[in-house]
């Protein structure tokens, strides 16, 4: 199985799934938003230059993500350092 890499943003409640080798810096050329409305949030998928998906940017992370998830992320705030 893959390992992903998540980092979480507690003061801001925002999290980024990158699905890309951790090994390659990807640089997102485009960003589709869903449906807030129909996701019931803010929640970006970005893709690299070939269309295939990179990460996905979640906002309100700690009502759309796993807690066990958030808890084992990278943590970017002073909080979790």
């Amino acid at each position: 199985m893959a390992d992903v890499r998540v980092t979480y943003d507690k003061t801001a409640n925002a999290a980024y799934v990158y699905l890309t080798d951790p090994q390659v810096r990807a640089k997102s050329s485009r960003m589709y938003p869903c449906d807030p409305v129909e996701v019931g949030g803010v929640i970006n998928l970005d893709f690299d230059e070939q269309g295939r998906l990179i990460g996905i940017e979640v906002l309100a992370a700690n009502s759309k993500l796993p807690e066990y998830l958030l808890k084992s992320s990278e943590h970017l705030d002073a909080e979790g350092a």
